[in-house]
C-alpha cells in the first residue's frame, strides 16, 4: 500500500474514532438528560398524587331508600342568601348555618309529609343574590367579610353541599337556577348579563357534583327561567325585573308585570316564584296562580331599616306539588331565626 494510502487511511480511521467518542459522549448526555425529565416527571406525578390524598374526590351520592315513590313533589326556593355580606347579626358563617338549618327543615317536613303522600322527588330553585357581591354599592367593600373570589368558591362548596344532601333524600332532584343583581359584576350594563357570579357559582357547583342519572340541571338562559312539574308550571324570577322600588315591595307591580307575561310574553306558566324584596308574601294572579315572594337567610340589615323602614326574619319557602292537578298541594314557609 502506498504512504498516501496509509496517511488516507489513518486519518479515516481517526475520524471515525472522533465520531464514535462523539456519538457516545451524545448518548451519555441524552441518557442523564432522560433521566432528568424522568425524575421531573416522577416529582410532579408525586406531587399530583400528595394533592389528591390532601384534596379527595367526595364520597359517591347514596342513593335514598324512602318506599314506594309517590305523585307529589318537594319545591324549594332558596334565594338571596347573599354569603359574604356583614351586619350586626349575619356573616357567612352564619349564612351556612341558616342554610344548613333550611335543608334539615326541608328534610324533616318533607318526611311528614311522605306520610300522607309518596314524595320521592324535588325541585331546588335557586333564586339568585347567593352571594353579596362587592361592586353593588359605593361602600360596600366596608359590610362585607370575603373578597370575591373568596364568596365565589364558598357559595358554590355551600350549593354543591345543599344538593348532595337533597340527592340522598330524594331519587329525583332538579335545579333551577336564576341570577341576581348581586352576583352582577360592575354597574348595571357595563358586562354581558351572563358575566354574573351567581351563574358562576351554579357552573362550579354543578361541575364539581359531576353526572348523575338523578340529577337534572336547568341552567339560566334568559331573564327568568320556566320549569314543568307534570301539569305544573312556574316562571322564576330574581325580581330586579320589577322596577319603581323606591322603598316599599310593589304589589301592584309585580301582579301587574306576571299577568302580562302570562298572557304570551313567555311560555305558559301558573306560578310565579321570585325574591329580591326580602319580603315572604302571596299576591293571586289572573290567571289562577300566585306570585310567590321569598325572604332571605340574612338578618340586621341597616339599610333596609333606614331606607325601606322595614326589617323581616330570615325566611326561604317550600311547597309540595300536585303535579297530576297541576297545583300547590301544601305550603310551608321555612323561617330561619
Amino acid at each position: 500500500m502506498a504512504d498516501a494510502e496509509m496517511d488516507a487511511f489513518a486519518a479515516e480511521k481517526a475520524s471515525t474514532a472522533d465520531l464514535q467518542r462523539a456519538l457516545q459522549t451524545a448518548l451519555r448526555k441524552l441518557a442523564k438528560a432522560k433521566a432528568s425529565r424522568e425524575e421531573l416527571v416522577a416529582a410532579v406525578h408525586s406531587a399530583a398524587h400528595d394533592a389528591a390524598l390532601a384534596y379527595p374526590h367526595p364520597p359517591p351520592i347514596k342513593r335514598p331508600s324512602k318506599g314506594k315513590p309517590g305523585d307529589h313533589w318537594a319545591l324549594a326556593h332558596l334565594t338571596d342568601w347573599q354569603r359574604g355580606k356583614v351586619t350586626v347579626s349575619y356573616s357567612s358563617e352564619i349564612a351556612d348555618k341558616r342554610v344548613g338549618q333550611c335543608v334539615e327543615k326541608i328534610l324533616r317536613i318533607t318526611d311528614l309529609q311522605r306520610h300522607a303522600y309518596g314524595v320521592s322527588s324535588c325541585a331546588l330553585l335557586l333564586g339568585g343574590d347567593m352571594l353579596e357581591g362587592t361592586t353593588i354599592f359605593p361602600a360596600q367593600s366596608w359590610e362585607v367579610d370575603a373578597s370575591l373570589y373568596d364568596q365565589l368558591f364558598g357559595c358554590a362548596a355551600l350549593i354543591e353541599r345543599v344538593v348532595r344532601t337533597l340527592l340522598e333524600d330524594f331519587d329525583r332532584v332538579e335545579v333551577w337556577e336564576e341570577r341576581g343583581n348581586h352576583g352582577r359584576i360592575g354597574k348595571y350594563g357595563e358586562q354581558p348579563a351572563q358575566d354574573n357570579t351567581d351563574a358562576m357559582a351554579y357552573r362550579i357547583a354543578r361541575e364539581k357534583i359531576g353526572a348523575n342519572k338523578r340529577l337534572v340541571w336547568h341552567p339560566i338562559e334568559n331573564f327568568y327561567n320556566h320549569g314543568t312539574i307534570g301539569a305544573y308550571t312556574f316562571m322564576l324570577i330574581h325580581g330586579d325585573e320589577i322596577k319603581s322600588f323606591g322603598g316599599n315591595v310593589p304589589a301592584f307591580g309585580i301582579i301587574r308585570k306576571a299577568n302580562s307575561w302570562a298572557s304570551g310574553v313567555v311560555e305558559p306558566f301558573r306560578d310565579l316564584y321570585l325574591g329580591h324584596f326580602h319580603t315572604p308574601q302571596v299576591l293571586s294572579l289572573a290567571n289562577g296562580g300566585h306570585a310567590y315572594g321569598t325572604g332571605t337567610t340574612e338578618s340586621g340589615n341597616e339599610y333596609a331599616r333606614e331606607f325601606c323602614a322595614a326589617t323581616g326574619r330570615p325566611h326561604q319557602r317550600l311547597h309540595f306539588i300536585d303535579p297530576e292537578a297541576g297545583r300547590v298541594a301544601a305550603i310551608y314557609d321555612l323561617w330561619l331565626d
